[in-house]
């Protein structure tokens, strides 16, 4: 049974599986069957193989983080004989960094001494500069720069589908923003939510798989999945998905993607919506959110992530989205990209409980170091 993502019964399942199973649902494998138009038998046993092989990195359902807890795009100063260390300390001793990611630019410019980045997540109530404020005395970092989501126009990933997407693609309707606003939740919403985002583990790899969760959350599988549901419909719950491991070679050396480029746009103060909106609707951008840069990075206003196996096709994909905007008539004063090296990706920690123990641990005087 090949493991590759290239293999044509696991690309029809990719193609499913990656991010077109949105929100919460009952048989998520079962949806992923349907919608390949594959036995479930023959879904399951190829995640159950690329999963055991490394070539799909984890299974999961996913969560609206910004919707549950403060988070923003954090880039870091860093000394370079120091951005290992602190990359290591931020993958490695800080549950509620997510994305940490070495980047570049092909030129210097404003902000090209920011190399390393991360996505950063605290519970409602805490302070994201303070927490950067401990790493900071961590890793050695000499100065942070915090740039919250405004919002929110495209948010997947689909590596394998994107394969087959052509510079300069779009959706006939502008995309849509997300809102970004915590919802609070309940201790009960708390406990489903908790269960519901661990990583499954290849035995739970099955139908069915929701009612072992309900038992550790401590309540009926009728009761979980109600409140999910009911979290579903309030913006909290994200995707069910297969995160294919696109950074790392396979066992083969095979690879899902080469590159991925942050690009940025500035454009005037009161058309972000509309800009995201055009920018958003084309779907080879697995992320794409209004965010303010500031005078660090030269007032950027829009941020997308695009992901290739060729940096000259994510360089005609960049192009041909500034040419829809040159084409609608919408100004853009500077752009840049911004290109990705080292990275690693884990889900961001929410809990609140899990944070009060994490800054406690590292403000003790005996914690401070690097890994």
């Amino acid at each position: 049974m090949s493991i590759e993502h290239t293999d044509p019964i696991n690309t029809q399942i990719l193609a499913v599986s990656e991010d077109r199973i949105q929100g919460f649902v009952r048989e998520p494998f079962g949806e992923i069957a349907a919608l390949s138009g594959l036995p479930i038998e023959t879904v399951l046993e190829r995640i159950r193989a690329m999963l055991a092989a490394g070539t799909i990195r984890r299974v999961r359902q996913t969560l609206v983080a910004s919707n549950l807890a403060e988070g923003a795009l954090v880039a870091w100063k860093v000394s370079e004989d120091q951005l290992n260390s602190a990359f290591d300390f931020m993958f490695q001793k800080d549950p509620f960094s997510g994305h940490v990611v070495v980047r570049s630019t092909d030129q210097q410019t404003t902000g090209s001494d920011y190399r390393l980045w991360t996505t950063l997540k605290v519970p409602v109530g805490q302070s994201m500069a303070d927490h950067c404020a401990v790493l900071m005395r961590h890793t050695g970092a000499t100065h942070f720069k915090l740039m919250p989501a405004k919002g929110i126009f495209a948010l997947g990933v689909g590596h394998v589908r994107r394969k087959t997407i052509e510079p300069g693609d779009k959706v006939d309707e502008l995309a849509q923003m997300i809102k970004v606003g915590v919802v609070q939740l309940t201790d009960l919403e708390w406990e489903v939510l908790i269960a519901l985002k661990r990583e499954l583990t290849p035995d739970e790899i099955r139908p069915g798989l929701w009612a072992t969760r309900a038992a550790e959350a401590g309540i009926d599988l009728e009761t979980f999945c109600r409140v999910a549901e009911d979290l579903n419909a309030r913006q909290v719950i994200g995707r069910f998905s297969t995160f294919l491991e696109h950074v790392k070679p396979s066992q083969t050396g095979v690879r899902v993607t080469r590159f991925n480029a942050l690009f940025h746009w500035r454009v005037p103060a009161g058309r972000e919506v509309e800009a995201g909106g055009e920018v958003g609707r084309h779907p080879i951008l697995t992320h794409c959110y209004w965010r303010e840069g500031g005078s660090e990075f030269n007032n950027v206003n829009i941020m997308a992530v695009c992901h290739g196996t060729e940096k000259d096709r994510v360089f005609a994909h960049k192009a041909a989205i500034d040419a829809h905007l040159a084409a609608i008539g919408m100004p853009v004063s500077y752009t840049n990209v911004f290109w990705g090296g080292r990275s690693e990706i884990k889900p961001s920690e929410i809990s609140p409980k899990i944070h009060r123990e994490w800054l406690e641990k590292m403000r003790a005087p005996e914690a401070v170091g690097t890994v």
